[in-house]
């Protein structure tokens, strides 16, 4: 875990201002708001944008994961970060010290089920019988769950292996694998490679809902509610400026997460919605209750999972 200060020597004359002019709770906040991120993102993205003149401190932590986001702020150690609804639903399912507050709408494109090119598999129905990888209780365990359901199917139909997305690189290059679920950067490594073709987006199946949340306990320190609210505030700008400016965050991106640029321009250029910030709402919550019923019914979580307590309203 790589902790690193958000406040960069250069912009502390503007940051002095900045604080001078902030609300009085926001001046007086005695503790950083510690943020949970994932490796190139707010930290690289804020400053991008000229978002990073917080008037309180903040501490980045990185993370691999959303699951691994939520055991942190449980357990005391974060007070904000960002997951999907799988995780969320796994927080609910433990009774987890976290709630989620508003949503971020994202990307579902590159959210994938991946088919090698010399396995003869055209459609769902196709991969009764075959090797699919796929990452435990992940977004790609649901979506493909939802996938196999809706052709008639169930993870018995298939030879189902979990694999971390590493892992599952390289069975499914070696050709250990016929399909392969997985998200993010290694799709377009696999297409590229020239072994791979797309069975199917998770369009449709996933809802595009990626929740930001809190800790109770930051929640409940106004001064620390007060940073999380504007910091959130300054996420969703952030968003704005990165639709207008492409180029500029592809690159910056690529040069920090060490990935080829063209897999990220992938990813902006065909992306299921712009990324946006928006209030929690029924259909939110709804959305992370079917999620949880979901794994609920393969047996991953007990029945009778409430994720309704782990929301909450009006924050931001």
């Amino acid at each position: 875990m790589t902790v690193s200060e958000a406040l960069p020597r250069r912009r502390f004359l503007s940051l002095t201002a900045a604080g001078l002019a902030a609300p009085a709770v926001l001046r007086a906040a005695p503790k950083p708001l510690r943020a949970g991120v994932y490796k190139g993102y707010d930290q690289t993205l804020l400053p991008l944008a000229g978002e990073a003149d917080f008037p309180y401190p903040v501490q980045y932590f990185e993370f691999a994961s959303g699951q691994l986001i939520i055991e942190a702020i449980n357990a005391g150690a974060l007070d904000y970060g960002s997951w999907s609804e799988i995780p969320q639903a796994f927080a609910a399912a433990s009774g987890a010290q976290v709630r989620a507050i508003a949503v971020m709408r994202g990307n579902v494109n590159d959210q994938v089920v991946l088919v090698r090119k010399d396995a003869g598999i055209t459609d769902i129905p196709g991969l009764k019988g075959k090797r699919v990888g796929y990452v435990r209780a992940t977004t790609s365990h649901y979506y493909l769950l939802r996938m196999l359901w809706q052709a008639g199917l169930d993870f018995p139909d298939v030879q189902a292996i979990n694999l971390s997305p590493t892992d599952g690189a390289a069975a499914f290059a070696a050709g250990d694998l016929d399909a392969w679920a997985i998200y993010g950067y290694p799709i377009y490594e696999a297409l590229e490679a020239g072994h791979a073709q797309v069975l199917r987006t998770a369009a449709g199946i996933l809802s595009g809902n990626y929740l930001i949340g809190a800790s109770p306990v930051a929640l409940a320190d106004p001064a620390l509610r007060a940073a999380i609210v504007d910091y959130v505030g300054r996420v969703r700008r952030t968003y704005g400026w990165v639709e207008a400016n492409k180029p500029a965050w592809s690159k910056a991106l690529a040069q920090t997460i060490q990935v080829k640029q063209s897999y990220i321009d992938d990813e902006l250029y065909h992306e299921s919605q712009p990324e946006r910030i928006t209030k929690l709402d029924a259909g939110v919550v709804a959305s992370a209750q079917a999620v949880a019923d979901t794994f609920s019914k393969v047996g991953l979580l007990p029945a009778g999972v409430d994720v309704q307590p782990y929301f909450e309203y009006g924050v931001i």
